[in-house]
């Protein structure tokens, strides 16, 4: 019922927006008298910032066309080097790259947004990388034939892709970024990578506001997670996805209920950004307008994750903290990240996250007990909140070259 009701609601919005952005091209019109009045570029305004959004959205595209290196423009070719049923590995690079060029792949969450969510990310690695990034499928587009999607294949995932990307690159081992939720399975690949002495295991794994030890530092999200039994989250947050998609009949976190925890959680920012952007608006300031809405664009895109995949994330990482107590099972198999040995590890935290605490994250340095410290780095962002991590001058700036040198000298 959850679902349907949103798809009846969506579609009343779908009629709304449209409604509303014909409205406002006709007071724009310079043949409309009204557009001259007080009145008629407020109205305007208002009429196209609730087209914005109320309007219906698909996943985004990359369209990263080319980055600049040394000064001088190349372009970037992108293309899909693996698929499969719940994630497929892309692959960025450019002919100004030299042909030893490190080879990073950025592990993007699977929490409601898509992998174009790291689009400024990827622009920026690309400058020194050739990079691969993790494209999840969205869950109500993956038939029920597929069968299920758990932190297990989540991780069998991350190892086939890295034995790919080594093999790919003549054996060269490869760089792992995990930013926020899926640093928690890519520690565990590392650490079993090492145990098994997989030949592509990563050289170097970065974490990103990860929710490591979530007991450091409790967030907002923390809390949402703690306070309630697992069994609350399966009888009210699971819907099925109904039978207008391809994986219909299957069980899902939908992407909507994740967008409205994320907005409610900052929902006074969230209408002041709305409000400037009317202003913009009814002054004239299309460039400051546009920039509101290509942010929103990309911040509403959202998708639908496994059910299974979802509550086991709740109960292992914020409920049982699986990870920190030494608990945590793949297929059975403890994940001992004792066994880390041979990744170098740089944990990355922002000052100002409210979505992973300060001291989450670093946790997984101390968790690698045989890991040399020379082969450890914690760096905090000043001043980055949870997405300055990784987008925006912070991370262009900041964050990004501290990367790169971490490659550089752990490669």
């Amino acid at each position: 019922m959850l679902y349907h009701a949103y798809e009846l609601q969506r579609s009343w919005l779908n009629g709304a927006s449209a409604l509303a952005s014909i409205s406002a091209e006709v007071l724009n019109n310079p043949a409309n008298p009204l557009g001259y009045t007080g009145i008629g570029p407020m109205a305007s305004s208002a009429l196209e910032v609730f087209a914005h959004a109320a309007a219906p959205r698909g996943k985004p595209a990359f369209g990263i066309d080319a980055v600049a290196v040394g000064g001088k423009a190349h372009p970037v070719e992108e293309a899909t080097v693996m698929n499969r049923p719940f994630g497929d590995l892309k692959r960025f690079r450019h002919p100004g790259l030299p042909k030893d060029a490190p080879r990073l792949m950025i592990v993007a969450p699977m929490s409601g947004h898509y992998a174009t969510l790291l689009r400024g990310t990827v622009w920026r690695m690309l400058e020194s990388c050739e990079v691969y990034i993790t494209d999840w499928t969205d869950a109500k587009d993956v038939p029920l034939h597929e069968g299920s999607f758990d932190l297990d294949d989540y991780i069998d995932y991350l190892i086939e892709f890295l034995q790919f990307i080594a093999k790919e690159s003549g054996g060269a081992r490869p760089h792992m970024m995990a930013v926020c939720q899926p640093s928690v399975p890519a520690f565990a690949a590392t650490a079993l990578m090492n145990l098994h002495k997989d030949p592509a295991t990563p050289a170097t794994l970065t974490m990103m506001g990860g929710p490591i030890d979530t007991r450091e530092s409790p967030t907002s999200v923390n809390d949402m997670a703690t306070e309630r039994p697992i069994e609350w989250f399966r009888q009210t947050v699971i819907a099925t996805v109904p039978m207008s998609y391809r994986g219909t009949g299957r069980r899902v976190y939908p992407g909507f209920l994740q967008l409205a925890g994320f907005l409610s959680m900052n929902l006074g920012s969230h209408l002041m950004s709305h409000f400037e952007m009317f202003k913009h608006l009814t002054l004239g300031d299309d460039d400051s307008a546009q920039a509101h809405k290509d942010f929103y664009d990309e911040y509403r895109s959202v998708c639908d994750m496994p059910a299974e995949f979802y509550l086991q994330t709740i109960e292992e990482v914020f409920q049982k903290h699986s990870i920190p107590n030494g608990e945590f099972r793949h297929k059975g198999e403890i994940v001992d990240l004792g066994e880390i040995t041979d990744t170098a590890l740089l944990a990355v935290e922002g000052e100002r996250d409210d979505i992973s605490g300060i001291g989450q994250t670093k946790a997984a340095l101390h968790l690698a007990t045989k890991l040399p410290d020379t082969q450890k780095r914690y760096y905090m962002a000043e001043g980055a909140g949870h997405y300055g991590i990784f987008n925006g001058k912070r991370w262009r700036n900041k964050v990004a070259p501290v990367v790169e040198e971490f490659i550089a000298q752990h490669g």
